[in-house]
């Protein structure tokens, strides 16, 4: 009878020790993604309760795990719907090896004037401010020596350079002799070539700056070549009426040998209240230069002038273009894959003012949609929002206009 009681006994208590190890096996998740939700203390070293009077301290053999911080959303620029093809030529510029980096790795460290100092020495620029983005506010605007041939401005999808709403931002004039005369044929000198890309510009004011010819809130182009590439443009603004002054964002008047500037996923604006403001070109505009623009998004820019160009008798001028000025004679403009919407012209043109004065140039828009650019004034029948005076009517191809 004792030796059927102790069986008895020895077989409960294995009874008793196998439930204990299934329910501290069962109690915790096999693995972070099961069901069960794991704890701050399973993460590391935890104490595990034993069956009986005391508890011992166990340690997971789990590695810790490790708490990721959210990643900020990504920077997006131009149309991601856009299929219109790249060339070579309008693609990002290298940067694997850089001439010269912006800051060593804290936001403290880049500022205006190490801006200031990079671009005007050129090369290949690139920034190193830490982790987040960051915003540079300028405290004067950086000036390209004429005398380099190559600037390339890359700010990694987090910089913001910021005009503070008083000043522009980026300027490039070869026949600024202030920046180094370089030739007698200054405005189709081909260097400097600037490229910016991966960068915003925000707050940009040219406002007063007509010594130059004006405009270019964010930017200011004669002469070189100027690309942008993946980039964004907001809240840039240039002065509010004249007749042939332009470009919230961007101002080009001359490029070496006529070639393009190429505008390469870019936005300009892109949300209600980010839209440039200026006389005429609430994004872009120029004088005798040719535009290609690729895979991009231009909304919510105005023309806000008044008299129109040339200016009506007993007005200041100006009022076109809501998103594009273009004058001169022999140039082109070439819109693809792009969104161009909800621009407003107070006189001509609420998306695109064309006039090629000898009526040489040319106009071509697709894959593109350009619809709701009101033209308080006039605009060219059968081509809503857009007033175009050139060799022949616009060539529009798999594109909604309206």
């Amino acid at each position: 009878m004792r030796l059927r009681t102790g069986v008895i006994i020895a077989v409960a208590l294995v009874l008793v020790v196998a439930a204990a190890g299934v329910w501290r096996w069962t109690a915790r998740p096999t693995s972070p993604d099961a069901a069960a939700p794991v704890t701050a203390a399973e993460a590391g070293v935890q104490a595990r309760a034993e069956p009986g009077p005391s508890a011992t301290p166990y340690r997971d053999p789990r590695p810790p795990l490790t708490r990721v911080k959210p990643r900020l959303p990504s920077f997006t620029a131009g149309n991601p719907n856009g299929r219109a093809a790249v060339p070579a030529e309008a693609r990002a510029a290298d940067i694997s090896h850089p001439t010269r980096v912006i800051g060593d790795g804290t936001p403290e460290s880049c500022t205006s004037k190490a801006v200031v100092a990079a671009v005007a020495t050129g090369g290949v620029i690139t920034f190193s401010c830490g982790p987040d983005p960051v915003t540079i506010t300028m405290t004067a605007t950086a000036k390209v020596r004429n005398a380099s041939p190559t600037v390339v401005l890359d700010g990694g999808g987090k910089v913001t350079l910021s005009g503070g709403g008083k000043r522009r931002i980026l300027y490039m004039n070869t026949c600024d002799q202030a920046q180094g005369w370089t030739t007698s044929h200054c405005d189709d000198q081909e260097q400097p070539r600037l490229t910016v890309q991966n960068l915003t510009f925000a707050d940009g004011d040219a406002t007063g700056q007509t010594v130059d010819g004006g405009g270019g809130g964010a930017i200011f182009v004669r002469g070189g070549r100027l690309k942008v590439v993946n980039s964004r443009f907001i809240r840039n603004r240039c002065d509010s009426t004249g007749p042939d002054l332009g470009g919230a964002a961007i101002r080009v008047l001359d490029q070496s040998r006529d070639l393009p500037v190429y505008v390469v996923h870019s936005t300009f604006g892109g949300s209600p209240g980010l839209g440039g403001v200026c006389s005429n070109g609430g994004a872009l505009s120029s004088i005798g230069v040719s535009w290609t623009i690729l895979n991009s998004v231009l909304t919510g820019n105005k023309a806000i002038g008044r008299g129109a160009n040339p200016a009506r008798a007993g007005t200041p001028g100006g009022g076109s273009g809501g998103a594009v000025y273009t004058d001169g004679n022999t140039f082109t403009v070439r819109i693809a894959g792009s969104i161009v919407e909800d621009n407003q012209a107070r006189e001509g043109g609420g998306a695109v003012f064309f006039v090629s004065n000898d009526l040489t140039g040319t106009m071509r828009i697709d894959g593109s949609t350009l619809r709701r650019n009101p033209s308080a004034g006039f605009e060219t029948p059968g081509y809503p929002g857009i007033f175009f005076r050139g060799a022949h009517d616009p060539t529009v191809v798999s594109s909604t206009v309206k």
